[in-house]
């Protein structure tokens, strides 16, 4: 519930991932949402920006405690299936055994999937949790202030960009004034 506004934002901002992405080749996303006490659920995949944020549109934000786990199992099964360019996750907090979380990431990055976690806001331990899952996974960690919903924007363009072409297409990004490349890359290990 405490991710409300920032949500109504990025339903909004979901559009312009996939236009960016669009520029290079094409990009399916998945929706995995958790909200109230104990409900996850995953959206089919999605190759237009419009139906995603219409999937968006009709979920509103309920109280209850973070779920990553299962944002987590759920990515896992999915790249168990196909190959998934990358995970992200918006996150303003973590109430969750860190450790367990570690190790699903740490499977991920075995599976080669790098999360991306962006973090609303300055809670300490979500921080620590989500740099050990972004470095386990070769991802990326960015906070972002709550009322930028322009920065937000820019990383998730930015990995859209790099799901869709790599370490060399996030870099031409970046030439191109890309703020949210340059934070990625700031961090991203290049491809050998």
């Amino acid at each position: 519930m405490s991710r409300q506004p920032t949500w109504d934002q990025a339903c909004h901002i979901q559009a312009e991932m996939f236009q960016e992405a669009d520029k290079i080749s094409g990009l399916k996303i998945k929706l995995v949402y958790f909200r109230g006490f104990g409900e996850c659920k995953a959206s089919r995949w999605f190759e237009h920006g419009g139906e995603l944020a219409n999937a968006m549109g009709r979920i509103s934000c309920q109280g209850g405690r973070t779920q990553i786990r299962k944002v987590l199992t759920a990515a896992l099964a999915a790249a168990d299936k196909e190959k998934i360019a990358a995970l992200v996750y918006v996150g303003d907090c973590m109430e969750e055994d860190v450790d367990i979380l570690c190790d699903k990431a740490g499977e991920l990055g075995l599976r080669g999937v790098p999360m991306f976690l962006f973090q609303e806001g300055r809670d300490a331990v979500a921080e620590r949790a989500f740099r050990e899952m972004a470095r386990l996974t070769n991802g990326a960690y960015c906070p972002f202030d709550a009322g930028s919903a322009r920065q937000l924007a820019e990383l998730l363009k930015a990995v859209a960009v790099f799901a869709s072409g790599g370490h060399s297409a996030l870099q031409a990004l970046e030439r191109s004034g890309g703020q949210g490349a340059r934070l990625l890359l700031e961090q991203l290990k290049p491809a050998k």
